[in-house]
């Protein structure tokens, strides 16, 4: 038996930190949604009581450091199952790019092994379990678009977004979060306006989407790596309604509506990056089938 589940890159329309958590976790307060942008999952049902990845991405560790493996490790000690699975992935989305690639595979394969493994878990059992792997893996088991909250497990959904284009470029450069969040300094943030940010959200209204796009993180790494501010201003230049870092970076990425001007600065943005994408927001969340 075979499963094929998409794994969804995700952006943040909106990031803030509100302080340092006992746990050593930060408190934070995301906006996220996920974008046509996807790695592709090939689960295989292993009678043998293995797990076993495969990429031909070197990025892409094939042991206990792919959180996707952890997922598969989780869900078989938890629940006891005897059986294997080979997880094939097909990477897309660029890795250490601030767009949730690691851990939207770890979601894909909680949902796939949920219907191979026969486990009968609900999308929020699964949001839970995923929340041991990783902030982020909760909403990506959910996907769509969802006010993070907590350290990032705490999810409450959200409409869609208005459509628009997303234009992304990665420099290639890798950032580690854990350095970007160390670095950051807590006192004296500018820190975004969620709430506006949900209310632009829920009308449907574009241009206050594109007005309250903030990260706290973007300072940070436009230090670290002054080549991320590069691709912004360019970005900007080309004429992009609105333009972002997200999460950690080093991914940036721009809100276009007209689509004369989403392939003038795809075009334009060739020159100065390796990878570049023009994809859509998708506005449904996951189903379990």
């Amino acid at each position: 038996m075979k499963l094929l589940v998409k794994a969804p890159a995700k952006i943040n329309l909106s990031l803030d930190v509100l302080g340092k958590r006992d746990d050593g976790y930060h408190e934070v307060e995301m906006i996220m949604t996920t974008i046509d942008l996807a790695d592709r999952l090939e689960l295989t049902l292993l009678e043998t009581n293995e797990i076993k990845i495969v990429s031909h991405n070197r990025f892409v560790p094939d042991d206990h450091r792919n959180l996707a493996y952890q997922a598969a490790v989780l869900l078989k000690e938890r629940f006891n199952v005897n059986k294997g699975v080979s997880i094939a992935i097909e990477k897309v989305i660029p890795v250490a790019a601030g767009l949730a690639g690691g851990s939207s595979d770890a979601a894909a394969a909680l949902r796939g092994l949920n219907k191979l493994w026969g486990l009968g878990l609900t999308l929020d059992e699964l949001a839970e379990i995923g929340a041991e792997i990783g902030s982020d893996v909760s909403f990506c088991v959910y996907g769509g678009t969802a006010l993070a909250t907590g350290r990032g497990e705490m999810i409450q959904p959200l409409p869609a977004p208005p459509t628009c284009w997303v234009i992304l470029a990665k420099p290639f450069i890798g950032v580690s979060t854990a350095d970007v969040y160390r670095k950051l300094n807590l006192n004296g943030l500018k820190h975004p306006n969620t709430k506006e940010m949900i209310q632009a959200i829920h009308t449907s209204d574009y241009g206050l989407v594109c007005r309250h796009l903030a990260n706290v993180l973007e300072d940070v790494t436009l230090k670290m790596h002054p080549e991320v501010n590069q691709i912004k201003e360019q970005m900007k230049r080309f004429g992009a309604d609105a333009v972002l870092m997200s999460g950690s970076g080093p991914t940036v990425f721009g809100l276009v509506h007209h689509d004369s001007r989403m392939h003038r600065i795809y075009n334009g943005l060739r020159g100065f990056c390796d990878q570049v994408f023009a994809v859509r927001m998708l506005g449904e969340r996951h189903r379990l089938d």
